[in-house]
């Protein structure tokens, strides 16, 4: 499977953030690549904004429903 064709996650995003942080930080980088590098960089970064933003509204979900479980509860 071709990495195009790859489901990127959280944890690959952040993968490919360090490789190119490491990239850019290379002398014999060229301005071109870095800029290249920077493109993909801020696509990774949104991407990884978006999918904690998604798991800290799943978080509050669910926290909300446990407090409603747990406020139901008689404690006599």
């Amino acid at each position: 499977m071709t990495k195009a064709k790859e489901k990127l996650t959280f944890e690959n995003a952040l993968t490919e953030l360090e490789v190119i942080v490491e990239k850019m930080e290379d002398d014999d980088t060229t301005l071109e690549n870095s800029l290249s590098f920077y493109k993909r960089g801020v696509e990774l970064l949104q991407f990884c904004q978006k999918e904690l933003e998604a798991a800290q509204r799943e978080v509050s979900v669910l926290e909300a429903g446990i407090l409603k479980k747990f406020e139901g509860i008689d404690e006599s």
